[in-house]
């Protein structure tokens, strides 16, 4: 009889988040773990590979094509078989959630909506700073998004304990959703914004943080009920997006009292 007391579990994945492997991704699939995206070597037609990409999808998980030197890059293991989970490091809220916690403690609702923000470290420290202004939740997009990775985890300082984030497949869907439930969106704009300091953020409020890159998307912007230009002295033009999320939090946070 084989003794499994000192094998480490299949599904259980490295300090980084990281699950190699077609056995260690069936297994992590079968327990249930919180995945947030599974990258599978692009030009595979391995049935096993096929049968985890069908797998995660009903799962309604992330499964994005990678070349193998990407894999090989993240591969710790250095024997990944052309497939790499990356674990959650929590599972995801829903929208409701974040609705519930604010009905809740009897307060209007303050939800930070991220639009592809796709860096990890961004995405932690607006999630720590949404925490730390008493925020009800964060919404992220399920495409084109960094999600509860590790790195997320680390950098928001363990606000992803406390704090619901949930997870959409359609941001504009998302936000019609929040106005049907009274809230106003905030959208953040480098231009043609009206200035943050005469926004009336006391009431419900979704307060929209476009990608580093590009901003808002065109149709994410359309929901908007205001757009907000940030004061802007110097030479430059633009803020880091967890820079800008922390200053309109605030502002909410000094009219809320």
């Amino acid at each position: 009889m084989r003794d499994d007391r000192n094998r480490r579990p299949s599904q259980e994945a490295e300090p980084d988040g990281l699950i190699e492997g077609r056995n260690a991704v069936i297994e992590a699939l079968r327990a249930g773990t919180a995945i947030d995206k599974i990258y599978i070597a692009r030009g595979e037609t391995d049935a096993t590979l096929g049968h985890i990409a069908s797998t995660a999808r009903n799962k309604g998980i992330v499964v994005a094509e990678a070349d193998r030197r990407k894999l090989d890059g993240m591969s710790r293991t250095k024997s990944h078989q052309g497939v790499i989970a990356v674990a959650a490091v929590r599972e995801y809220a829903s929208v409701d959630d974040i609705l519930s916690a604010a009905r809740e403690k009897g307060e209007s609702p303050l939800i930070v909506v991220c639009d592809e923000l796709s860096d990890p470290h961004n995405l932690g420290a607006v999630i720590r700073t949404a925490e730390c202004a008493g925020a009800h939740g964060v919404i992220i997009p399920k495409r084109r998004s960094a999600g509860l990775t590790a790195i997320v985890a680390k950098t928001s300082a363990g606000a992803v304990s406390y704090l619901p984030v949930a997870r959409v497949p359609n941001l504009t869907a998302a936000l019609k959703r929040l106005k049907e439930e009274g809230l106003w969106v905030f959208g953040t704009a480098a231009d043609g914004g009206a200035p943050l300091y005469g926004a009336d953020l006391r009431g419900p409020a979704a307060i929209v943080i476009g990608s580093e890159g590009d901003g808002m998307g065109r149709l994410v912007r359309e929901q908007c009920d205001f757009l907000l230009s940030i004061p802007m002295k110097g030479r430059l033009n633009s803020l880091n997006a967890s820079a800008a999320a922390a200053i309109v939090l605030y502002e909410a946070v000094r009219q809320r009292g």
